[in-house]
């Protein structure tokens, strides 16, 4: 149980649009296509505030949102479960991660509806 002047911290990054290479159909192999993926990172019992408002202190959400990027753009995968997972491995090893809740969502895939994929691993 957090002390008082402790508490529970998740960061989470919503919304993060882009294109990347997905998919197992012919005009999705010649082309990137728009996704977006929402994460939340669980890094458990932190002080209320860090202890000298320094940036190197506390997990950067800039390195998160371009490790998502990266991971993301880094090679053509056939499934949206591939991807997820990999993304997933990566940000459960950020330092200090306990936890990660990741989806992923191809935008364009049908006229009528998002096709999306949500994964939760680690400790919550």
């Amino acid at each position: 149980m957090p002390l008082p002047h402790q508490g529970q911290q998740t960061l989470a990054l919503t919304g993060l649009r882009f294109d990347a290479n997905l998919g197992i159909l012919a005009h999705e192999h010649r082309a990137p296509q728009p996704i977006q993926v929402d994460a939340e990172l669980n890094l458990g019992t932190q002080p209320l505030a860090p202890p000298d408002d320094d940036i190197l202190h506390v997990l950067d959400y800039r390195k998160v949102r371009q490790i998502i990027i990266d991971e993301c753009k880094a090679e053509h995968l056939n499934l949206l479960e591939s991807l997820i997972g990999k993304l997933a491995r990566r940000l459960l090893a950020l330092p200090g991660v306990r936890g990660v809740r990741v989806k992923i969502a191809k935008l364009e895939i049908f006229d009528d509806c998002e096709v999306a994929i949500r994964i939760e691993t680690g400790q919550w």
